[in-house]
């Protein structure tokens, strides 16, 4: 994997990691916490996922 590739897939888990947070927020908001939980397990996964591409 070049440098290049690993930046963008670094660059696009942090987004997913955003998009998260801010879904998290809005089941906060809503009371919805079926969202909230489903947020949740996606932002571990995306950690999950980022692990690999930053230990290598």
């Amino acid at each position: 994997m070049t440098l290049f590739e690993k930046k963008c897939q670094v660059w696009g888990w942090m987004l997913f990691i955003i998009s998260a947070v801010f879904f998290m927020a809005a089941a906060i908001q809503a009371r919805d916490w079926l969202g909230f939980m489903g947020s949740l397990f996606f932002l571990v996964a995306c950690f999950v996922f980022l692990v690999p591409v930053l230990h290598k």
